[in-house]
C-alpha cells in the first residue's frame, strides 16, 4: 500500500474520531455547558473542525498544497510585511502595531499546517509499526499512543491558539483586513506571487472567517466556555490514550 493510500485512510479515521469526540450528548452528558452552547452550536463546531482543520483527503490534499507555499511566509512574516508597508490605509489605522497583528494572523494559520504534519507522523508511525487500514478508533488512540505525549499536547496547544484569537474580536477583526489586504495588493502583483501563495491567504482568510462566525453566536461570556471547553475535550482525550 502507498503512503499516500495509507494517508488518506489514516485521515478518514481521525476524522471519525472528531465526529464521536465532539457528539452534542456525549459532551453534554461529560462536561458542564451553558444553555446557549446547545447542540446547532457544538455541531458547528464540528464541521468546523472537518471543514477547515481535519478536511477529507481530497481537500487536504489541495489544502496543503496552498498553504505550503506560504511555510516561507509562515517562517519569515516580515517578507509579507514589506508588502503590507505600501498600503498606507493599515499603516495609517494600525502604525506601529500592524506586525504584530500580522504575526498573529499567521500563527493562527499555522494551526492548519499543524494538523498536516500530526497526519504525517501518524503515517511514519503506521508504515513503521505495520498498522494495516481501516484505522478504527482503537486503532487511532494506539498510534497517538506511540508518540510522545509532550508532541500532541503541542499540537493541541497550536490548534488552541486558533480559538483564543477567535475570541478576540478586536483582533480577529484586523487581521481579517490585514489579510484581505495582503490579497488584494498580491493579486495586483501576480508576476511577483504565484497563484497558490494567494489562494493560501485566501483558505487562510476563509477559515478565518467561518470560525468568526460560529464564535460571534455566541455570548462572550460564552465564547470563553467553548474554547475551555475544547480544551477541556482534547485533554480528556489524552488522559484516556495515555
Amino acid at each position: 500500500m502507498t503512503r499516500e493510500k495509507i494517508l488518506e485512510e489514516i485521515i478518514e479515521g481521525y476524522r471519525n474520531t472528531i465526529f464521536q469526540r465532539y457528539q452534542y450528548q456525549n459532551i453534554k452528558d461529560n462536561y458542564k455547558i451553558p444553555d446557549s452552547i446547545n447542540e446547532e452550536t457544538v455541531n458547528l463546531l464540528r464541521n468546523f473542525f472537518l471543514d477547515y482543520m481535519y478536511p477529507e483527503f481530497n481537500k487536504r490534499k489541495k489544502l496543503n498544497e496552498a498553504f505550503k507555499s506560504l511555510d516561507d511566509y509562515i517562517t519569515h512574516p516580515q517578507k509579507l510585511l514589506r508588502i503590507l508597508l505600501d498600503a498606507s490605509k493599515l499603516v495609517f489605522n494600525y502604525g506601529r502595531h500592524l506586525p504584530k497583528i500580522l504575526n498573529a494572523g499567521l500563527k493562527a494559520m499555522k494551526s492548519f499546517r499543524a494538523a498536516a504534519n500530526f497526519e504525517n507522523t501518524f503515517v511514519d508511525e503506521a508504515i513503521k509499526n505495520k498498522t494495516e487500514p481501516p484505522y478504527t478508533l482503537s486503532k487511532i488512540d494506539t498510534l497517538i499512543k506511540l508518540l510522545p505525549r509532550d508532541e500532541i499536547e503541542i499540537f493541541i496547544d497550536n490548534s488552541q491558539s486558533l480559538f483564543e484569537t477567535l475570541h478576540d474580536k478586536i483582533l480577529i477583526k484586523k487581521i481579517k483586513e490585514v489579510i484581505q489586504y495582503l490579497i488584494t495588493l498580491m493579486r495586483k502583483k501576480e508576476d511577483s506571487y504565484s497563484l497558490s501563495q494567494i489562494e493560501g491567504l485566501e483558505l487562510g482568510l476563509e477559515m478565518l472567517n467561518e470560525g468568526d462566525k460560529l464564535f460571534n453566536q455566541l455570548k462572550k461570556e460564552d465564547q470563553q466556555n467553548l474554547v475551555h471547553l475544547i480544551a477541556e475535550i482534547e485533554k480528556d482525550m489524552l488522559d484516556r490514550v495515555y
